[in-house]
């Protein structure tokens, strides 16, 4: 059979490149994730913040 000398070189870059193409998708699914979490903690201070606002209103109809 007869293999051509550039078979090994083209797959150790193709493999190179694969690695590289994991890690970068890797990477940007971390981020990813942690965009989410961020967004969702600060949803849960403005719901938080909104409650807060809503009784205070609720106190001042009441109280005045």
């Amino acid at each position: 059979m007869f293999f051509s000398p550039f078979i090994i070189p083209l797959a150790v870059f193709a493999m190179v490149v694969l690695i590289v193409a994991i890690t970068y998708t890797a990477k940007i699914r971390d981020k990813e994730i942690e965009v989410q979490q961020k967004l969702h903690l600060e949803q849960m201070e403005h719901q938080r913040k909104m409650q807060e606002l809503e009784l205070r209103l609720q106190q001042l109809k009441q109280g005045g």
